[in-house]
């Protein structure tokens, strides 16, 4: 059966040549006479992929040895606990923006633990923009200021840094790979897997490493970055597959040319997605044009009396999961670093076909 195009928000896409590799080595890696799945995490063979995965990990992103990179479990709304329970040290208060449902969950969490002050949100514009800067009503005695630069359902996306008095941190799921950052900017980043780094089951997180050590007394040991840092993520045992296969991801990252090419890639993509959506009367993109995600891209149609055949038809044609989030409705293509050129082509084809037949 040939594949489809896949275009999930998360699990998302995988590159195929990674997919290949992985299903050629399933049984046998390297001549081990074990699938990697099976092999001891202790083993030389899986520290020397882990030892791998960071190394090119930190080279795609230019990481310093001012920060350590973890390889974690409990996916990204984990760290949504874990960020003030290591960050907070002696004080009560942080600042976080509101631009979409993942800011609004790690707000609720964070509010377990400190005093949440939300500098700004677009909430009452039904999270279509990022707020403008001079309007954040900033607290100079935050322990720190969490945002999350790509919202996947809404499809915002900030391409700016704040620059504040604080550690920045950011919750990267969704754009992490994209494209370059400047690591040196943030306190500490964190990213679920599963949409541009590998499967579901692997959670990554950066941190300045004069951050770490001040964990609150009640923090799970699992959940403090220090033990975690100290044990090179294997205080227990670490998701090891999930790894490999991110590991195969930043390599096939590396062939592409790293990450200056995968935003030239991904801007292409983006831009000509938008293009088609803006010049149809029959869809629409409802994010403000300053803040439209590169990563994820909504769309509604006309008539949303046609969503249901828009999907069966799209299902059909090999184009899946294109349903809009259930708390906005509407469509959604994600369209991660794996997501192909060919994929788009197909995309817009089919868009342009179900307009004509609707006109």
């Amino acid at each position: 059966m040939a594949r489809v195009h896949n275009f999930c928000a998360g699990p998302a896409a995988l590159p195929e040549e990674v997919l290949k590799q992985a299903s050629e080595e399933l049984l046998d890696w390297q001549g081990s006479g074990l699938s990697i799945m099976e092999m001891s995490h202790r083993s030389a063979e899986i520290v020397s992929v882990v030892e791998k995965a960071e190394s090119d990990f930190r080279e795609l992103m230019n990481i310093s040895d001012d920060y350590a990179v973890l390889f974690l479990q409990g996916g990204a709304s984990t760290q949504f606990s874990a960020v003030p329970l290591n960050l907070l040290g002696d004080k009560t208060t942080a600042d976080y923006v509101n631009t979409g449902q993942w800011s609004k969950k790690a707000i609720k969490e964070a509010k377990r633990y400190c005093d949440v002050n939300v500098v700004a949100s677009s909430e009452g514009d039904n999270f279509t923009n990022i707020p403008a800067f001079d309007s954040w009503q900033l607290n100079k005695e935050a322990a720190y200021l969490h945002y999350t630069p790509n919202e996947t359902i809404g499809g915002v996306e900030f391409f700016w840094t704040p620059e504040v008095d604080v550690p920045v941190v950011a919750d990267m799921s969704s754009t992490i790979l994209s494209r370059p950052i400047d690591v040196n900017q943030f306190g500490l980043i964190y990213a679920g897997a599963q949409k541009n780094i590998g499967p579901a089951g692997l959670t990554i997180v950066i941190v300045r490493k004069d951050l770490m050590g001040k964990a609150q007394s009640m923090t799970p040991t699992m959940l403090d970055y220090q033990t975690m840092a100290d044990n090179d993520s294997m205080y227990n045992t670490p998701p090891t597959y999930s790894i490999y296969l991110a590991g195969l991801v930043f390599a096939w990252l590396k062939e592409k040319g790293g990450l200056a090419a995968m935003e030239k890639f991904n801007r292409a993509k983006a831009g000509r997605l938008y293009q088609y959506i803006d010049d149809s009367a029959f869809y629409a993109n409802p994010v403000a044009l300053d803040s439209r995600s590169l990563m994820n891209v909504p769309f509604t149609l006309a008539d949303d009396s046609l969503d249901k055949t828009f999907l069966k038809e799209a299902d059909a044609a090999g184009l899946l999961n294109l349903k809009g989030h259930r708390s906005v409705g509407g469509m959604r293509a994600s369209i991660y670093n794996a997501v192909s050129d060919q994929a788009l082509d197909d995309l817009i084809s089919f868009m342009k076909n179900f307009e004509k037949n609707r006109a």
